[in-house]
């Protein structure tokens, strides 16, 4: 998997640039940005979440920490998941080959003594 996926923060949206969201939330833009910045929430339910959710938050210097656990917790999940997903390949389970090819000869077996009575 690609590890850009990984990074929650990286490239998470076109329209906005992360600095620009910290910078927001801390008041450090100019009034024309302000206005920019309110106007994408308006525009977008993403961006208003976030930023709803990053105002929530108590100790915004600690932000920066926050981020990097979720990236971390996020990574642990997608490899628990990936190793999950590896386990139900089919290359590493050869019984199930085995019963596969089992099953149909029996069919093809029953199939060829069934026609063979019926001839008769």
């Amino acid at each position: 998997m690609n590890n850009d996926l990984k990074n929650i923060l990286s490239n998470s949206n076109k329209d906005i640039d992360n600095q620009q969201l910290m910078d927001y939330l801390s008041n450090q833009l100019s009034e024309a940005q302000n206005h920019e910045m309110e106007k994408n929430m308006a525009d977008d339910a993403f961006i208003s979440d976030a930023v709803e959710g990053l105002q929530q938050l108590e100790d915004k210097k600690k932000l920066t920490d926050y981020t990097e656990q979720l990236n971390n917790s996020l990574k642990k999940q997608l490899a628990k998941n990936s190793s999950r997903r590896d386990k139900r390949k089919w290359k590493d389970q050869p019984f199930t080959y085995f019963a596969i090819i089992l099953v149909i000869l029996l069919i093809m077996i029953g199939y060829l003594v069934l026609k063979q009575f019926h001839i008769k």
